[in-house]
């Protein structure tokens, strides 16, 4: 095969891959999945913030249920992530601004090592809890079918989930979505997600 052909078949494969990828994902959000990659022993998605336990890079356990009444923003990342760590500077101003009626939490799907290196050098005000394998796994239960990075879910003050997302949240997001939690429930720490 001449060197032109190789070329041209390279370059064909290489865009009907990334087609496939990006239609392909599209596709897959508005199926029903449930039953994929499942085994006997999971349950059903989840549709409340589930209790659990983690802990954080200093080995201090932290139960799910610390945040009963509050709305909670559950997002899972990793140090590795660009699109993780672009939405962490989002969090912390929202986290700030909207004060005590609100509580996001980082669950880091990554080494306990590298989470702690990495909030050395950006703190955050929320806290980060260090995820393992039972994380995962109720990240998929929560929406999160396809595993990716990050992955964001927002409770209301009940526990009821209300919002998921894969991928970057943005700040139109967080506008579009918490107000209304905040106002429907005790009203407290009112203000622009920044």
């Amino acid at each position: 095969m001449s060197t032109g052909k190789v070329v041209l078949v390279t370059m064909l494969a290489g865009t009907i891959s990334i087609g496939l990828a990006i239609f392909g994902q599209e596709w897959l959000i508005g199926r029903d999945l449930s039953g994929f990659g499942r085994t006997k022993n999971n349950a059903e998605q989840l549709d409340r913030l589930p209790q659990f336990s983690l802990e954080d890079v200093d080995g201090r356990e932290l139960a799910s249920n610390s945040w009963a009444g509050k709305v909670v923003v559950l997002n899972f990342w990793a140090t590795w992530c660009p699109p993780c760590l672009r939405e962490m500077p989002l969090f912390i101003r929202t986290q700030q601004a909207l004060g005590s009626g609100i509580q996001f939490v980082g669950i880091a799907i990554d080494r306990a090592e590298d989470v702690a290196s990495f909030l050395t050098d950006h703190p955050v005000n929320y806290p980060i809890l260090v995820g393992d394998e039972a994380a995962i796994e109720m990240s998929r239960r929560l929406g999160n079918r396809l595993q990716g990075l990050p992955f964001t879910v927002i409770f209301d003050q009940r526990g009821r989930r209300t919002y998921g997302q894969v991928g970057e949240v943005t700040r139109k997001v967080l506008e579009e979505q918490l107000p209304a939690l905040l106002q429907n429930g005790t009203g407290a720490g009112q203000g622009k997600t920044g």
